[in-house]
């Protein structure tokens, strides 16, 4: 039998009542990606779409069951804004699903409403709040990839890229591991499919894509606090640096970390610079930090910096510094 005759003949009395159903209430469902998509937005919806909190994870689905049924039942609780129900390539679904509200009132009656609810006798579902995952981590980066070419390569294949942050591989030296930022939970989402679908390959090294643990997460954030090498700059004297410890440096670094970060979306970079260490010879060494609001942590490290003259602090020189560094982790110097 042919595979499309095959799968066709799968659950086919529900595809002909879901196929009904659209048509007489009019409802448009696209399919992109192995999910299935109302709304998002529905018809006559005006304004932003809705806020974190608004979506409620669906699990425990009868894999016969569809949006004629769901949809309906869901919307008993509060306007939806979108539904997403995740399918196999038979048609069927793949037991779960996702509805977005259009406000957080009608999420939380949705789950005190549905949650443990049997949707057929002796099938109770799953409901509760999404967690919204936006970012994803790739283990396995060859140690030639530059931060420049992952994000073009992710850009071409992926959609609401916000930030790409290379780390040294905690597991497979060595190896880089990448932190990909996504606009929203469902841009993450399709990225992770298409990613691992793609089976991405970058230099020959095969890569692994998984949701971010937070306990990596933690892991990562906590190396990144302490001082990176390519910051510390000087010999090996008692913090008596043996050359300038920075390239001369355009006047603009500034502004041009800026208008990345706003290029990005990222939001406006904050910096925190603290004078740790002053040399009799003018040489400040400044612990420094950059938080940049859509980085999923921030650039921590030190950096020596010489004073000017009377009266100068040193701050500004040392945020100049600092900024040359992001700009260098960001791929743009």
């Amino acid at each position: 039998v042919p595979p499309q005759t095959w799968t066709n003949s799968i659950n086919q009395a529900n595809k002909m009542a879901l196929l009904a159903w659209a048509k007489e209430t009019g409802t448009n469902l696209v399919q992109i990606n192995g999910q299935r998509r109302y709304g998002g937005p529905p018809p006559g919806w005006v304004g932003d779409p809705p806020p974190a909190g608004t979506e409620v994870f669906i699990g425990r689905l009868p894999q016969d069951m569809y949006e004629n049924a769901l949809i309906p039942l869901f919307q008993r609780v509060g306007k939806l804004y979108e539904f997403r129900l995740m399918m196999t390539f038979s048609g069927l679904n793949r037991g779960f699903a996702y509805a977005k509200y259009s406000n957080r009132r009608s999420a939380k009656e949705a789950i005190a409403a549905f949650h443990n609810f049997e949707v057929r006798e002796g099938c109770a579902i799953v409901v509760c709040r999404s967690t919204e995952k936006c970012e994803l981590s790739v283990d396995g980066l060859a140690a030639s990839v530059s931060q420049r070419e992952l994000e073009a390569t992710l850009r071409r294949v992926t959609e609401g890229v916000l930030s790409v942050t290379l780390y040294a591989s905690p597991s497979q030296k060595p190896a880089q591991l990448a932190v990909l930022k996504y606009s929203s939970h469902q841009a993450a989402a399709m990225a992770k499919k298409t990613l691992m679908e793609g089976n991405m390959r970058l230099d020959g090294v095969e890569t692994r894509v998984e949701w971010l643990n937070p306990d990596l997460k933690q892991k990562l954030q906590s190396c990144k606090e302490k001082p990176s090498p390519s910051w510390v700059q000087g010999g090996k004297g008692p913090g008596v640096p043996k050359q300038a410890p920075l390239s001369p440096v355009l006047p603009d670094t500034l502004d041009r970390l800026n208008a990345l970060c706003q290029r990005r979306c990222l939001g406006t970079p904050l910096f925190l610079t603290k004078c740790v260490q002053a040399n009799p010879n003018g040489w400040l060494r400044f612990w420094c930090r950059v938080v940049i609001p859509g980085c999923p942590v921030p650039f921590s490290g030190f950096t020596w910096v010489r004073q000017d003259g009377p009266g100068k602090s040193g701050h500004e020189e040392a945020k100049v510094a600092v900024a040359l560094q992001v700009l260098r982790m960001l791929g743009e110097s």
